[in-house]
């Protein structure tokens, strides 16, 4: 089995299986596109539908200790006032003052070389001058001519048709972060940009009509908590969880759907006892024992671990969905990187192809969730701007307190990229002619994949094939999503469903029919994607067969 081995190489293959295959579609493609907006096709929409609901059930349907919820995308502005997005959510942005690109300020790579600066231009053969400083960066080896072209241009844009770069000098820096590193050009001072979508509520369009797109999913839970308490009878510690839309005005959007416009979160606000109500109650606060699991949750657990529980669960969740714990990386945020708000921090990164590498080339791995211990920062907050008490009793403690807060998040679309990049694959086999050939497929688990089983009858023109096909496949549909095709030789068939993920394929043939010996009637040829290994089963065998490997 082998990968393509360079990240551009590998991530154009995927894109291109997935608009191939129809798990992914550039939104409005046929009018040219719209940067950081991807609708999901037939085969996407079914992959993100199993890994949502596979999240939901392992949070709420399976645990007596989570309810759910789904709030609005548009709330009251006053929310975003009270939780710092109006305020604090924006990024440093620069633009380069040749192109008029706009870059993320943290995001621009150092660089070192030499930077040539000039005072001004002057028109050649008249007295029109520009006084505007400007400067370029060039690799250290790089001829001079090439920042002078570049001030050329600048010059040129600001009205002198042949101009003459004045008072040149030059200085050796390192390691900046003030140049465009496509062209070397000076970049502006950064300037912090709100990355919140702004809208409008009602018929005016004025100061008072303003709201936004929530830019996450978590403050309506906040905002939603006493209505929770007080009518679903919950006892902390309890969760709320939710999946929806959130929307972030990206300046940059890149690396395929991995930072898009538009996306979902799957966001988990779990609601703990203080730790000094836990001490109360205890008489202590159990120690964090050594790496791995903490277990099941006891009355004497404080935030600490709590915390580690729920990094354990989350990691946990990705294994059971096909990601090895060695394709993830659990990165603890050093206090520095905290926000102020917080106690601990840990990102859960997947070494996805474009990730950046270390020094002995490792990949590090991007964002794909993170589990905050965010204390009670955002009840109080609410509490403070709406007036409204978010005060919890505590029939236990006898006390009443603002209950503290662990928070894992998670993005639907950033782990449905994952999936893809973990399970795309590229080998070579041989045909049944004998010819060798390059056989790509998609080994999702088979929880995941958009299609648990194609089915197959040998020949199309076969009635009797065709109609016990259609009804091994009315068998199966009530319980998994399968997939009927009758269309090509049975090897091309199995291909295309390689392509697709589809962990089975079942192949009703003559011996189904009894027409070569009676033992084998009714009974039906089960391949196996990934070992492509193949055993005859009974059709009345086959929901006790594959129902424990998809569900």
């Amino acid at each position: 089995m082998s990968q393509p081995k360079s990240a551009p190489d590998l991530m154009e293959k995927i894109a291109s299986l997935c608009k191939r295959r129809g798990f992914i579609f550039q939104s409005s493609e046929i009018y040219g596109g719209i940067n950081g907006f991807w609708d999901y096709g037939p085969l996407g929409a079914e992959l993100k539908r199993n890994v949502k609901e596979l999240w939901w059930k392992s949070m709420t349907r399976t645990r007596d200790d989570i309810v759910g919820l789904d709030a609005t995308i548009i709330m009251h502005p006053a929310i975003w006032k009270a939780s710092g997005h109006l305020d604090t959510f924006a990024d440093p942005m620069v633009d380069c003052l040749l192109t008029k690109k706009r870059f993320r300020a943290d995001q621009i790579e150092p660089q070192s070389g030499i930077v040539y600066y000039y005072s001004g231009a002057r028109e050649a053969g008249s007295e029109k001058s520009v006084s505007e400083p400007y400067s370029v960066l060039l690799p250290s080896g790089k001829p001079p001519e090439s920042a002078r072209k570049v001030g050329v241009q600048f010059y040129s844009q600001r009205g002198l048709a042949n101009p003459e770069l004045l008072g040149e000098r030059t200085e050796k820096v390192e390691n900046t972060t003030r140049y465009n590193p496509e062209n070397g050009s000076l970049l502006t001072e950064p300037r912090m940009f709100n990355l919140m979508f702004k809208t409008y509520v009602g018929a005016a369009e004025t100061d008072d009509s303003v709201t936004y797109l929530r830019p996450e999913t978590a403050q309506a839970i906040f905002a939603q908590f006493k209505n929770v308490v007080d009518s679903s009878r919950v006892k902390i510690p309890f969760g709320i969880a939710q999946i929806g839309k959130a929307f972030r005005n990206e300046i940059n959007p890149r690396n395929y759907t991995f930072r898009s416009r538009e996306f979902e979160q799957m966001e988990l606000e779990f609601f703990i006892k203080p730790d000094e109500v836990v001490e109360k109650q205890a008489g202590s606060i159990a120690n964090l024992q050594g790496e791995g699991h903490p277990g099941e949750p006891r009355p004497n657990w404080g935030w600490q671990i709590w915390h580690k529980y729920w990094v354990e669960e989350r990691i946990k969740f990705y294994e059971s969905i096909g990601l090895p714990r060695n394709t993830l990386v659990e990165y603890w945020q050093k206090p520095d990187e905290l926000a102020h708000y917080a106690k601990a921090c840990v990102d859960i990164l997947y070494k996805f192809p474009f990730s950046k590498r270390d020094e002995n080339g490792e990949l590090l791995g991007e964002d794909l969730e993170g589990i905050a211990a965010r204390g009670d920062f955002d009840l109080a907050q609410h509490q403070k701007h709406s007036g409204k008490s978010m005060e919890y009793f505590d029939q236990e403690a006898n006390v009443r307190y603002v209950p503290h807060v662990i928070e894992p998040s998670a993005g639907a679309d950033r782990l449905v990229l994952a999936l893809l990049c973990n399970a795309y694959a590229e080998e070579e086999v041989t045909d049944e002619k004998g010819n060798k050939e390059t056989r790509v497929v998609l080994r999702f688990h088979p929880r995941v994949a958009p299609v648990k089983a194609g089915i197959f009858p040998l020949l199309r023109n076969k009635p009797e094939l065709v109609a016990k096909a259609l009804e091994v496949r009315d068998l199966l549909r009530p319980h998994m999503n399968v997939f009927y095709d009758d269309g090509g030789a049975i090897g091309r068939r199995y291909r295309r469903q390689d392509e697709a993920g589809t962990p089975f394929g079942i192949t009703i043939d003559f011996e189904t029919l009894g027409e070569r010996g009676g033992e084998m009637k009714d009974t039906v040829t089960l391949r196996h994607r990934d070992s492509m290994k193949q055993e005859r089963i009974k059709i009345d065998e086959l929901l006790s067969r594959l129902l424990p490997e998809v569900s």
